[in-house]
């Protein structure tokens, strides 16, 4: 099933994606909070809502950890002439990157000029695990969404650790949905592509990643406890803007795109301030 956030008035609630409209579900809480129960799907005696009309926000928007895996598409290496990783590259942003659909990504044109996007395959864990055996780690998966690792690659490229060229506020745009695990049972056979301003900028497949979703989620829950609701962007492919000749990045007015097979299309659009 495809299950999104959605703003209803000044609270988020949670709803049933169902071709081109939504069907409220009557579940008190929000997603993580849906992660932790039974999951019981109660729809709201309503007529659905065509798309059109919600307006939709992340998906999950207060997890306790978002995690990033760097360097991990075989074709991203081999643009940056990179060696590829004996591990993962680990690094987090923080919770206050996370957007939704048609959000902007914004940011202060005196602390950064060059942002770039990176489309990605988001993991949303479903339960608490910690050690946990690469045979199992779907397992424990949710579900999967679309997600931009928006970075400041000055900012980036500048400082030792990811982190600050990371976690500028609304550098993550999630979304559109999420698709429960029971619909991709290989997530690392799907297509992946992005665009900026109509321009395909991206286009590889999850098999191409270096590390497979199932090591990674084994592999991070044997150094840290991963949550419900925990956030994994599993890396770009090639074709980000940094390694272009020219450079490319993004500016004031300009759209970005994240479609992934089966998941869904992200669009956000930038905004300077």
């Amino acid at each position: 099933m495809k299950i999104a956030q959605f703003y209803d008035a000044s609270r988020v609630r949670l709803g049933l994606i169902q071709t081109d409209h939504m069907i409220p579900i009557d579940f008190d809480g929000d997603m993580i909070e849906f992660i932790k129960s039974n999951r019981a799907l109660k729809l709201q005696d309503s007529e659905a809502i065509d798309l059109d009309r919600v307006i939709l926000a992340a998906p999950v928007s207060r997890p306790s950890k978002v995690i990033g895996i760097g360097l991990n598409y075989k074709d991203h290496a081999e643009e940056q002439k990179a060696k590829v990783p004996d591990l993962p590259v680990i690094f987090a942003k923080f919770a206050t990157t996370l957007i939704g659909p048609k959000e902007a990504i914004a940011w202060d044109g005196k602390v950064t000029s060059k942002v770039d996007f990176e489309g990605e395959l988001a993991v949303v864990i479903g339960s608490r695990i910690q050690n946990c055996p690469e045979s199992e780690a779907l397992e424990a998966v949710f579900g999967y969404a679309c997600a931009n690792d928006v970075s400041a690659r000055d900012l980036q490229f500048r400082d030792i650790q990811l982190l600050r060229g990371k976690s500028l506020d609304t550098f993550c745009p999630l979304g559109p949905w999420i698709v429960t695990g029971d619909e991709i049972p290989n997530p690392n056979s799907l297509k992946i592509r992005s665009w900026l301003n109509g321009r395909l900028m991206q286009d590889s497949n999850t098999s191409l990643m270096i590390f497979s979703i199932p090591f990674l989620v084994s592999f991070l829950s044997r150094h840290f406890t991963l949550l419900p609701g925990d956030i994994i962007l599993t890396g770009t492919p090639r074709g980000v803007g940094v390694f272009r000749d020219p450079p490319v990045f993004m500016k004031d007015g300009d759209e970005v795109a994240v479609e992934i097979e089966r998941v869904g299309r992200l669009v956000n659009t930038c905004r300077t301030r």
